[in-house]
């Protein structure tokens, strides 16, 4: 049997078949999921929920495999799943909705920071090697730190090295892993590189979340995923039920692999955890009274391959000396190796760690509110510069939206699920705003 002979003959042209199937398609869509909701004010704020819930759930996730639950955030999401298909619920009461899925956003992200620092310890300040060692390695990429540790305990002795990638930098923060001699440090870039650095890293690829390109065949024998990560054609390790995963599959592949090609030297500065900037908490006060520091800048979120997130890079160099830099998530990478010195010892650049540490920003702020015995958090000299791209840059925004704090700047563009009405609600209760020339955006934040 062949195409004609399921397809009526006046559909044989390819571009008329193309053209009416596409249409077909697009019609076949309005009548389910989220584009069957016809009021746009009404959907626009159905998918802010969701994929705040989608980032809510990704903590969640980790902080289970760390065996930490909250019941009120499982509660919370049936709740809010099922409201997304209530047809009497107004905007306004979608509003609220939208904010409380905030709140519950930092309850989670709380509850994650628990699970991570009693068990690995509070992040660290660390230098951070990247460059290689003449072993062979496995590079592990993702977020999830139970993942790591069972792969740092099984490589220990072997002659095969660890070393992080993109998201899992900040493991090199902790203090429980530090132990390992074979915890080289980390290699390349935020995941959009993943293409051309797994192929120079010549040994496996142990993905342990999502920001999974499709790989190349040049590396994509030498991966594996695990847990919540997999793609097609690329072998998966079941995760353990209790205690550690097995990854001896990975550990034996490594040991036939070359060491990784070198592809930068140096080393690069985090561990700007709460607990950590807390300690620095009166050498940071006397820099803002003394008028080392003029300002702080949140620029935490994510990287992408669009070239319009070079705005970042130029932002960050063109930031005055007197302005330091609060970061977390893949973002960093696009100013965390610039030389953008420090002030008065503390480097103008503080990674917090991965996106999953974005609570430490919150806790930081609040902090810094109390120290300086203000009434609202909005009187601190931070500004919010922020780079958004998927559900977890969602639910960290809203969690601050639900702190009370405004002004938050975001970039490239503003989310296309936005309906104008929608919008304008943001922009008008919480100054949200998007980004523009660097020159204008520092002169505008600045004061200038």
């Amino acid at each position: 049997m062949t195409l004609g002979d399921l397809v009526p003959a006046e559909l044989h042209d390819c571009a008329t078949f193309t053209t009416l199937t596409a249409t077909a398609m697009n019609e076949k869509a309005q009548t389910v999921g989220i584009l069957a909701t016809k009021n746009e004010d009404i959907r626009s704020l159905r998918e802010l929920i969701i994929i705040g819930l989608k980032g809510v759930a990704a903590y969640a996730y980790h902080a289970d495999h760390l065996t930490q639950q909250d019941e009120s955030v499982l509660q919370f999401m049936y709740k809010a799943l099922s409201s997304t298909l209530d047809d009497s619920l107004t905007v306004d009461e979608l509003v609220a909705l939208t904010l409380e899925t905030g709140e519950k956003g930092v309850s989670v992200m709380a509850l994650l920071d628990k699970a991570n620092t009693e068990t690995y310890g509070n992040p660290e300040i660390t230098e951070v090697n990247i460059g290689v060692s003449t072993n062979p390695g496995i590079l592990i990429s993702g977020h999830d730190l139970r993942d790591m540790e069972s792969l740092l305990k099984q490589t220990d002795g072997t002659g095969v090295d660890v070393y992080t990638h993109s998201e899992m930098l900040p493991a090199n923060y902790y203090p429980s892993f530090k132990k390992y001699s074979h915890f080289i440090g980390n290699y390349g870039n935020a995941w959009w590189k993943q293409d051309k650095e797994f192929a120079s890293f010549n040994g496996p690829i142990l993905m342990t979340t999502n920001c999974i390109t499709p790989p190349k065949d040049s590396y994509k024998d030498r991966m594996y995923t695990t847990g919540a990560a997999g793609f097609p054609g690329v072998k998966h390790i079941e995760e353990a039920a209790s205690g550690d995963t097995d990854f001896s599959a990975v550990v034996e592949h490594a040991k036939k692999c070359k060491a990784p090609i070198e592809i930068e030297t140096g080393t690069i500065v985090g561990g700007f955890a709460h607990s950590q900037v807390l300690a620095l908490a009166d050498k940071v006060v006397d820099a803002v009274k003394s008028g080392a520091i003029k300002q702080f800048f949140v620029m935490a979120g994510c990287d992408g391959r669009m070239k319009g997130r070079d705005y970042y890079s130029e932002f960050a160099k063109q930031l005055p000396s007197d302005t330091i830099i609060l970061t977390a998530g893949c973002a960093k990478y696009r100013y965390n190796k610039l030389p953008l010195g420090d002030i008065g010892g503390i480097p103008r650049v503080l990674d917090a760690g991965q996106c999953n540490d974005s609570y430490s920003l919150a806790v930081t702020a609040l902090k810094l509110k109390e120290v300086f015995e203000l009434n609202d958090i909005n009187d601190l000299p931070i500004s919010y510069n922020i780079a958004w791209y998927e559900q977890k840059a969602v639910i960290v925004l809203l969690a601050l939206l639900s702190l009370g704090i405004k002004d938050i700047h975001l970039g490239p563009t503003l989310p296309a699920f936005l309906s104008p009405n929608v919008a304008k609600v943001l922009i008008d209760n919480f100054g949200i705003a998007g980004i523009g020339e660097v020159e204008d955006d520092i002169k505008m934040f600045m004061g200038a």
